[in-house]
Order: structure tokens, then sequence, then C-alpha cells
């Protein structure tokens, strides 16, 4: 299902943001992007974030912004060190600017860029606010969703109901066909008999309209679930019924129907794609 979901957190010295974007796939497909400060975790985070997802394609990127002091990319704590030592090691004062000017010459420790246990709780909580977030945008759109389900199930329904006025002459019209100039020739109407009913019985489609109307409500009640292969499977028995209703219907208005039943139930068919 696609979605979107953001989480943001700080640390002393950091701000993370995660965001998270989802695109409809049958199966699970995770794009990472982080800090190489990070790399070392991008497998825990890829197990932890597929676990809670499960399908989709799934892009993910964490940014980590250095704050404060930090954000210049000095490291005061550390020049002041720097600077001590070497007045220290020195028999004579030395001025406080020079100290800075040689402290400054010396490559400086990034000791900054070292991820501390406190920073990594704050990305896994931005992970996790991210995944929240992401799940409220599916839960929203799951229930326009469930109302589009709704409409396409519904205009099935009425295509199935629409079709029983039409059954009876669909009848008188295949006996008047089939005894059409039968007056001129003599026949054994016992017999004619027993396969004109063999004939009905092989176009009656009584079994797959309570077939059809059994697997639109099973449809129906799967959707509480969730559960987006089920819910396959189920479109392609109600796909399976509907096929059967239009080579049975030998009538040009139950055949309009049953097309426009089969545009109803190819927006299903999309829609499921939508749900995990």
């Amino acid at each position: 299902m696609t979605g979107f979901g953001k989480g943001q957190t700080k640390s002393s010295s950091t701000q993370i943001k995660v965001e998270i974007r989802s695109l409809n796939s049958k199966n699970l497909d995770l794009s990472f992007r982080c800090p190489n400060d990070f790399r070392e975790r991008e497998i825990l985070w890829r197990k932890r974030i597929g676990e809670k997802l499960q399908r989709g394609k799934i892009d993910i990127n964490i940014y980590r912004e250095i704050t404060n002091e930090l954000k210049s990319g000095v490291n005061l704590n550390w020049l002041k060190t720097v600077m001590s030592e070497l007045q220290s090691v020195s028999p004579e004062p030395i001025p406080h600017s020079d100290l800075l000017m040689m402290a400054l010459r010396i490559p400086v420790q990034n000791d900054y860029s070292e991820i501390t246990e406190k920073e990594w709780e704050a990305v896994d909580m931005a992970i996790d606010n991210a995944i929240v977030s992401l799940d409220d945008f599916r839960v929203n759109e799951g229930l326009v969703l469930q109302s589009d389900l709704e409409k396409s199930l519904s205009s099935i329904e009425s295509g199935l109901s629409s079709i029983e006025p039409f059954e009876e002459e669909r009848i008188k019209k295949i006996k008047i066909k089939l005894t059409r100039g039968l007056e001129e020739f003599q026949f054994d109407k016992n017999r004619f008999e027993q396969e004109l009913i063999y004939y009905l019985e092989k176009l009656d489609i009584n079994e797959e309209k309570v077939r059809l109307k059994f697997h639109v409500d099973h449809f129906r009640q799967s959707i509480i679930d969730g559960n987006g292969r089920r819910l396959g499977f189920i479109s392609q028995e109600i796909g399976r019924e509907i096929n059967t209703l239009g080579s049975k219907s030998n009538h040009a208005s139950m055949q309009k129907i049953v097309v426009e039943m089969k545009e109803a139930l190819e927006k299903i068919k999309e829609q499921v794609l939508n749900i995990l």
C-alpha cells in the first residue's frame, strides 16, 4: 500500500530525521540510504522495518544533522585539551594565541562523529515514529480503499440482480429458436423434450449465481482481515463465475450486464494490489 511516514528525534549533539515512502508491490523491496556512520546497523534496521511493513517497494532515508557547537565542525573540547597539552610540554609559557594556532595545525580528531548509545537510541526512535506515521497514512488510505471496494462489490451484486428479469425471456427465446421450422418434420416429441431439457440445463446459471454471491460475501468479510493474497484468490473465483455467466447467457442484454460486472471486477483487482 502506498504511504509516507516521517520520524524526527534529537540527541545531545545531533538531530535525526527518518523518512519512509511505500509504493505498491507484491514483494518486499527495501531501498536504504543513511550516513556512512550508520552502516553498521543497516542490516538490523532492514530486518526490523521489513518485519513491520511486510510488503511493498520501501524507500528509507535517514538524515543526521550535527547541532550546536559541533555543527561548525570544530570540537572545542578537543581543541582545549590539545592547547593544554602543548603548554604542559613547553618549558616556557606560550601565549594563548600561539597555542591556538599550533593546535589548529594539528589534524582534528572528529570525536563527534562517533555514535553514542543515546544517538543509536534516537535513530531507533525516529525509525519507529516513521513506521507509526506510515501506518497511520495507510489506515486512512485503507478506509478510502474499503469504500471503493464496497462500491465495486455492490456493482457486481446489482448486475447479478439485473440479470434475473432476462432469464425467463432467454429460455423462451431459446425454445422458439430450437422449435422453429420443426413443424414441417416428423420427430419424437418426447425425445425432443428430453434433449431440450438437457440443453437448457447446460445453460442454467443458478449455480453460478449462488457461487458468485457467496464469493462476493466472502470477499466483503475478508476485507476486514486485510489479507491481500486471500482477496486476490477470491477475486479470481469471482472472475470465473462472471466469465461462466457470460458464456452461458446467450442473451444480448445479459451479456452487456456481464461486461459491466467485469469492469467492476477489474477495479477490484487493481485495488487489491494496494492491500498487504
